[in-house]
C-alpha cells in the first residue's frame, strides 16, 4: 500500500474517533443553569423537570413613571418581573428599575423620585441575601441621587419546561470532559452513606438535602447545588439600624423591604432570625418564614437545583406574599 493512502487512512481514522468522542463529550458542555455551568455538572443529572406554571405576559409590564402606583428597586430578582406580575395581576402599576440603573438610595431620594413625576405610594427595595448588607451600606453612605437610565430589555414569560438540547454541539470540549469527570465523581461521592458536602470550585458546592426527593424534580434529587460563599450566619442587629435610615428618607412612602433569602439559607440554615426582627420593626413581609412553609409543605422546586433563583412557582409566591403584605398594612 502506498504511503500516501496509509496516510490518508489514518487521517480519516483520527477525524472519525475524534468526531465519536466530541458527539458523546460537546453535549456535556451545554448548560441551562447557572450552577452547573459553574460547577460543571451534568444538566441530565441536575436540570429540573417539573412543568410549571404559565405567565400570562399581559402582566409581564413595566408602566410609565407618571402611571405608576409602585416603584421596584431590584436585582436579577425583580428584572424578569415576575413577581411582580402578581400585584400587576390584582390591578397595581408597578414600574421597576434596577439596582445598575438606581445605584443607591441616596439622601435626596424623595425629592428625586418627585422630580422623576412618581405619584404613587409605594417603595419596594428588593435585594438577595448575598448582596444586602453591601447594598444596604452603599445606601446609607450615599449623599445624592445618580440616577442613569438603561435601556429597557423585552420581558417574555420564562419556559414551563426546561429546554433540553441534546444535539447541541457549541461547547467546548475540554469543558465536556471535565463534566463527565465530575459526574464520575459525584457517582463515587454521593454513593458514600457519610456524604454531605462536595465543593467543585467557581463559588459551587453540592449538599445533601434532607427529604430532597420530595423538594427538587432533577434526576439527583437527594442533592441540589449552591453558591459557596453564601454565609451561614446571620445579620448583625447593626443592619436593621442602617435599614431605619433608609426608612427615614422615605417618608410620605409606604417601602416594603423584600429581602430574598439565600437558597442556601431557605434550605440548609432556616434558624436565621434577621426575617423575624425585620418583620416586626418595619413590617417586611418574612420571606425566610415564607420559603421554609413552602419547603416544609414539599414544594418541588421552589428554587430549582441548577439555579440560584426562584422557578416561576417561586416568584409567584412571592408576589402572593408581597401582595398579601400591601393589603394588610393598607388595612391598619
Amino acid at each position: 500500500m502506498k504511503p500516501a493512502k496509509i496516510f490518508s487512512i489514518i487521517v480519516f481514522a483520527l477525524l472519525a474517533v475524534y468526531g465519536a468522542i466530541g458527539f458523546y463529550f460537546l453535549p456535556l458542555a451545554s448548560f441551562t443553569g447557572p450552577l452547573t455551568r459553574m460547577g460543571k455538572i451534568p444538566e441530565s443529572l441536575f436540570g429540573w423537570t417539573k412543568e410549571q406554571p404559565a405567565i400570562d405576559p399581559a402582566y409581564l409590564v413595566n408602566a410609565p413613571w407618571q402611571e405608576a402606583d409602585m416603584l421596584v428597586i431590584g436585582d436579577s430578582f425583580s428584572i424578569p418581573h415576575l413577581w411582580q406580575s402578581v400585584l400587576v395581576k390584582n390591578g397595581i402599576k408597578v414600574h421597576t428599575e434596577t439596582w445598575e440603573s438606581m445605584r443607591d438610595v441616596c439622601e435626596d431620594f424623595s425629592a428625586w423620585l418627585h422630580s422623576k413625576g412618581f405619584k404613587g405610594r409605594h417603595v419596594a427595595i428588593e435585594v438577595v441575601e448575598h448582596n444586602f448588607r453591601d447594598t444596604l451600606n452603599r445606601s446609607v453612605g450615599c449623599k445624592k441621587m445618580d440616577y442613569r437610565a438603561t435601556v429597557e430589555l423585552p420581558v417574555a414569560p420564562p419556559p414551563r419546561l426546561m429546554v433540553r438540547n441534546a444535539s447541541d454541539y457549541s461547547g467546548r470540549f475540554s469543558v465536556g470532559i471535565e463534566t463527565e469527570f465530575h459526574a464520575l465523581q459525584y457517582g463515587k461521592l454521593s454513593a458514600r452513606p457519610d456524604f454531605s458536602t462536595w465543593y467543585l470550585g467557581n463559588n459551587v458546592r453540592m449538599n445533601r438535602v434532607r427529604d430532597g426527593c420530595k423538594l427538587f424534580s432533577h434526576k439527583s434529587c437527594r442533592d441540589a447545588l449552591f453558591l459557596a460563599d453564601d454565609q451561614a450566619g446571620d445579620f448583625e442587629d447593626s443592619v436593621l439600624d442602617k435599614m431605619q435610615i433608609i426608612e427615614d428618607r422615605l417618608k410620605g412612602f409606604q417601602l416594603v423591604w423584600v429581602v430574598v433569602p439565600n437558597k442556601t439559607t431557605s434550605y440548609l440554615h432556616p434558624e436565621k432570625q434577621f426575617w423575624n426582627k425585620a418583620e416586626e420593626r418595619f413590617k417586611a413581609p418574612n420571606l425566610l418564614k415564607l420559603t421554609r412553609e413552602k419547603i416544609d409543605s414539599k414544594i418541588i422546586d421552589l428554587y430549582p437545583a441548577n439555579e440560584t433563583h426562584l422557578s416561576t412557582t417561586g416568584y409567584l409566591m412571592l408576589g402572593d406574599e408581597i401582595y398579601r403584605n400591601l393589603k394588610t398594612r393598607q388595612g391598619q
